[in-house]
C-alpha cells in the first residue's frame, strides 16, 4: 500500500469513533437549542414549574420507551439514591438555575456562561485525583476559560451587584453542577443509557413537582401556546433524547470528551438566540466567548492516542506489516 494511503488511513478515525462524535454533535445541538426554548418558556411560566414539567414529561417518555424495549428500572434502594443525587446535579439544580437566570439574561449569553463545565470537570478531577496529567495545553484551557468568565461577569460587577450579575453567577453555578454530574455519571457505566436518564429524571420530577405546587400554584397560571410548545421541545429533544445520548457518551468517551459538546453548543446556542430572538452580544461578551471556546477546545480535544484507545485500535506493535525496524523510527 502506498505511503500516502497508509497515512490517510491512519488519520481517518475508526468508524465507531466517528459515530460517537456524530452523537456528540447531536447532543450539542439539542442542548444548544435548550436555552432558546427556556427563554420562550419562562415568558409565561415560572422557572420551577417549567423545569418540573420538563423533567416529568421527559421521565415519563423514557419510562414508556424502556417498557416498550422490555428494559426494567432497577429496584435496589442504593441505585435510586444514586439516581436522586444525579438528578440534583444534572437537572434539578442546573435546570432551575438556568430557567431563573434567563428571565434577565439573554439565551446566547446563558449558552456561553454555561459552556464552562469542562473547566470544572478538570478542576474537580484534579481535586479527586482522577484527572489526566495537567499538561500545558489543559492549564492554558483553564486560564482561558476563567478569563472568559471574568470578561463577561466581571464587567457586570463594575455596575454594582444587580439582578443580572446574580443571574450570570447562577449560570456559572449551573456549569459547576454539570461538571459534578459528569464526574458522578461514571457510576452508571454498566447500565443501559436510558436507565440512568429515565431514573434520574423521574427522581427530579418527584423533587420538583411538590415545589411547583407549593410555590407557583400551577392551576392559577395561564401559559401561552409558545411557552407550552417550548416545554415539550425541552422535554423531548433537550432532555429525553439528550440525556440518553449523554449517558451513552459518558460510557464510551468518558466525562472530559463528552464535555466537548460544550464548545460545540456555544455557536449553536448563540446563533439560535440571534436568529430567532433577535439578541445582540456586547463586544465584551464576544471576547469572553472567544476565550471560553479556546479554553474548552484546548481542554477537551483528545490526544490521538486517546482516540485510538476509544476506537479499539491495536497498538502499533501488534498491527500486521509493522516491523520492529519501522516502529523504532
Amino acid at each position: 500500500m502506498p505511503t500516502t494511503t497508509l497515512a490517510a488511513a491512519a488519520a481517518k478515525p475508526p468508524p465507531r469513533i466517528a459515530f460517537e462524535w456524530m452523537l456528540l454533535a447531536v447532543l450539542a445541538t439539542c442542548w444548544g437549542a435548550s436555552y432558546t426554548f427556556i427563554k420562550i418558556g419562562v415568558q409565561t411560566l415560572p422557572p420551577v414549574t417549567l423545569i418540573a414539567a420538563r423533567t416529568l414529561i421527559a421521565g415519563l417518555l423514557l419510562l414508556g420507551l424502556l417498557r416498550l424495549r422490555g428494559v426494567r428500572l432497577p429496584r435496589e434502594p442504593a441505585m435510586w439514591r444514586r439516581f436522586a443525587l444525579q438528578a440534583c446535579l444534572n437537572s434539578v439544580l442546573p435546570f432551575t438555575l438556568i430557567a431563573w437566570a434567563e428571565r434577565s439574561v439573554d439565551a446566547g449569553l446563558a449558552t456561553i456562561l454555561n459552556s464552562t463545565s469542562p473547566i470544572f470537570i478538570f478542576l474537580l478531577g484534579l481535586g479527586m485525583g482522577g484527572a489526566e496529567k495537567p499538561t500545558l495545553r489543559r492549564l492554558f484551557g483553564v486560564a482561558a476559560g476563567l478569563a472568559g468568565i471574568c470578561l463577561i461577569v466581571g464587567f457586570e460587577a463594575l455596575h454594582g451587584l444587580g439582578h443580572s450579575l446574580l443571574a450570570q453567577l447562577g449560570l456559572v453555578a449551573a456549569a459547576v453542577c454539570y461538571g459534578c454530574a459528569a464526574m458522578f455519571g461514571r457510576v452508571f457505566k454498566g447500565l443501559d443509557p436510558m436507565v440512568p436518564a429515565g431514573g434520574s429524571l423521574l427522581c427530579g420530577a418527584a423533587m420538583l413537582l411538590p415545589a411547583s405546587l407549593a410555590i407557583d400554584r400551577p392551576w392559577t397560571l395561564a401559559p401561552s401556546a409558545a411557552s407550552m410548545a417550548a416545554v415539550f421541545a425541552l422535554a423531548v429533544l433537550s432532555t429525553a433524547l439528550a440525556f440518553t445520548i449523554y449517558f451513552r457518551l459518558i460510557k464510551t468517551l468518558g466525562p472530559m470528551s463528552t464535555a466537548a459538546q460544550a464548545y460545540l453548543r456555544v455557536p449553536v446556542g448563540v446563533m439560535i438566540g440571534v436568529a430567532f430572538l433577535g439578541e445582540v452580544l456586547s463586544p465584551t461578551a464576544w471576547a469572553g466567548l472567544a476565550c471560553i471556546v479556546a479554553g474548552v477546545v484546548a481542554m477537551t480535544v483528545p490526544a490521538r492516542s486517546a482516540m485510538a484507545r476509544i476506537g479499539g485500535s491495536r497498538p502499533a506493535s501488534t498491527r500486521p506489516g509493522c516491523s520492529p525496524s519501522r516502529r523504532s523510527r
